[in-house]
């Protein structure tokens, strides 16, 4: 295994989070506006021997885990393509995928077949007429079936991935939780990051995850736990007794986890931001097109990772929506 370089803070980055596009089928209403986003044009977006390239050129550097992002990354065509000649370049031990889940039924053998190892999904409510209101779009899907299907690939651990928003769907946290106690499933709760042009979000719909956890602990006794074995990134584990699946907190807003942030984002358009909050891109594809090194860029990306970010600041690199950047 290839020893990730170090940031100015002495964190180790091997994490490398890839958004393939930046369209999406759901219109959430906490990650783009209804009427959506001034679309990237296509020759904007990296290909996927760009990307492939990328990666081959900072897996020597210490890059071994890769995530596919969007927008929502399996309406981009044939993306199975693109984890077969990912999982093909030396040094890349884990592969993943952040989808809203509405294609796994159809996908996720094809996806494992591909080269991917596990699947986290966001799940932001389990009753149908919810789902429609939060993603404002009518596409018929149930998250549990998506989920399972995930589960029958072997794409595992499944992470389900709820944004707890205050008057919307936080009467749901206990029925979420309670998927722990019947599958080996990890559900984790997120704060809610209002950003950009979300207007209709503010701070008073974040729920404090020492709220959720004291609700849970209501149903049943929270133990620490490990996580799963892969993936553990910024969430704390918990779980109920003899539970086969965890539950875990995400806190952006009340508990910062930047210390051991090991990971860069690599945008739709080639971008590299070393914080998912930060000011600061580095253009790695006209560096790439040009056929030039992307080793001293990333050196210098890595030297100005910043200690954490400033969301709590609202100074989000002028960011109008978490789908510009894949979360």
């Amino acid at each position: 295994m290839t020893t990730g370089m170090i940031d100015q803070f002495g964190r180790r980055i091997e994490y490398l989070r890839i958004s393939v596009t930046d369209r999406c089928n759901f219109r959430c209403t906490y990650c783009m506006p209804l009427e959506g986003l001034p679309w990237l044009p296509r020759e904007d977006i990296l290909s996927y021997e760009e990307i492939t390239e990328v990666v081959r050129q900072l897996a020597p550097l210490g890059v071994s885990r890769l995530r596919i992002t969007g927008g929502e990354p399996t309406i981009r065509p044939q993306l199975t393509t693109l984890i077969a000649m990912l999982r093909a370049v030396p040094g890349i031990e884990d592969i993943a995928l952040s989808t809203n889940g509405v294609k796994l039924p159809q996908m996720a053998e094809e996806l494992k077949a591909a080269g991917l190892d596990r699947v986290n999904m966001s799940a932001d409510s389990l009753r149908p007429e919810r789902i429609r209101e939060i993603a404002r779009r009518s596409l018929s899907f149930h998250p549990i079936q998506s989920a399972m299907a995930a589960e029958r690939a072997g794409l595992g651990p499944v992470k389900l991935n709820t944004v707890v928003m205050r008057g919307i769907n936080d009467d749901e946290i206990e029925d979420f939780a309670r998927l722990t106690l019947e599958h080996p499933w990890h559900v984790r709760f997120i704060e809610l990051m209002p950003v950009g042009e979300m207007r209709e979000l503010t701070f008073e719909h974040v729920v404090p995850s020492d709220e959720i956890l004291a609700r849970l602990s209501a149903i049943a006794p929270l133990g620490a736990d490990a996580g799963p074995e892969r993936g553990n990134g910024p969430a704390a584990y918990y779980r109920f007794p003899g539970a086969p699946g965890s539950i875990g907190v995400i806190t952006p807003m009340t508990h910062t986890y930047c210390g051991d942030c090991n990971r860069v984002r690599l945008t739709a358009d080639g971008r590299l931001r070393t914080c998912l909050y930060g000011d600061e891109e580095v253009n790695f594809r006209d560096t790439l097109r040009a056929g030039e090194p992307l080793a001293p860029l990333y050196a210098a990306a890595l030297a100005t990772k910043p200690r954490e970010h400033a969301l709590l600041q609202m100074k989000v690199g002028g960011l109008r929506a978490l789908s510009e950047i894949g979360g």
